[in-house]
């Protein structure tokens, strides 16, 4: 008897698990040969909101932690991604790309991963400073994380492009809910369950499936959400307007999101500047 013949079933990651949308609705899948490949969660505002509150909750400890072990904990991403790569690269090429275009993709991804965990205790120290002032005062420049993102991965990379977004963000300590690829979404959920099984805490990282001109407008009106990066076209009047009334900071990588840099980390980055007052040499028995 031929074996069963078991189709994944494809979700949304949410707080380290894996729910089904709460509307129920779904959307097709198909490869260049019009095969149905999967079905996918087709997200909600109610979906966003959910991962919002998750992502809020995860990011307080996340930056807590010490940038050593951010690096240590995207070095383990890339180790876990790199075991998966046969299975990743199977997986890009049933959506239709090529088999060349498929193993490069993962590689540029663990690649990517890699060099983020190298930035992540080195940035803070390039990029802070120590400025004169014209008084008796220290003062010091340093960059604390801007918190929760919302970010639309592009649409032509289904893997390298969800990695070159997640992990610049979650290298300076923010959080992040993302919106992947509409048309080639099965790598990134494969993503997700490499997250869930890594130490990256749970929130830190949540992914939906849909269409961007559902949640965009969701993602930028948002009042709890920081910052919000679009790394594909299509972003209208409308949403600059609404960015506008709500002070959210807005990053467009559409055309950039394959340029990789610790500059891509500042971008959702708050500088942070501290007056401290230099002790009078009368108090400190002498000089300072």
């Amino acid at each position: 008897m031929a074996a069963l013949d078991i189709q994944k079933t494809y979700k949304i990651f949410i707080g380290g698990k894996f729910p089904r949308t709460e509307s129920g609705r779904f959307y097709p899948i198909r490869n260049g040969k019009d095969e149905l490949i999967a079905n996918m969660c087709l997200a909600s505002r109610k979906d966003f909101k959910n991962a919002v509150v998750a992502a809020r909750k995860a990011q307080v400890g996340w930056a807590n932690k010490t940038a050593y072990n951010r690096s240590q904990i995207l070095y383990r991403l890339a180790e876990m991604l790199q075991s998966r790569e046969a299975s990743f690269a199977s997986e890009l090429e049933a959506l239709g790309l090529s088999k060349k275009k498929s193993s490069a993709e993962v590689e540029k991804a663990i690649d990517t991963l890699v060099y983020y965990a190298g930035w992540c205790d080195k940035y803070s120290a390039i990029f802070s400073s120590v400025n004169p002032t014209a008084t008796a005062h220290f003062n010091f420049s340093v960059h604390e994380p801007m918190e929760l993102i919302a970010a639309v991965a592009p649409e032509s990379s289904p893997l390298f492009g969800l990695v070159s977004t997640i992990a610049p963000i979650i290298a300076g300590g923010n959080s992040i809910v993302l919106l992947a690829s509409e048309k080639l979404p099965t790598s990134a959920m494969s993503f997700a369950e490499v997250i869930q099984n890594s130490d990256v805490p749970a929130g830190v990282v949540n992914i939906l499936t849909g269409s961007m001109d559902e949640l965009l407008p969701h993602m930028s009106s948002h009042m709890d959400v920081n910052g919000l990066l679009v790394a594909r076209p299509g972003v209208d009047d409308s949403i600059h307007e609404t960015l506008v009334q709500n002070v959210k900071r807005l990053k467009d990588w559409s055309e950039t999101w394959e340029d990789q840099g610790p500059y891509k980390i500042l971008d959702f980055q708050e500088l942070k500047t501290t007056w401290h007052p230099v002790q009078s040499s009368a108090a400190s028995g002498g000089g300072y």
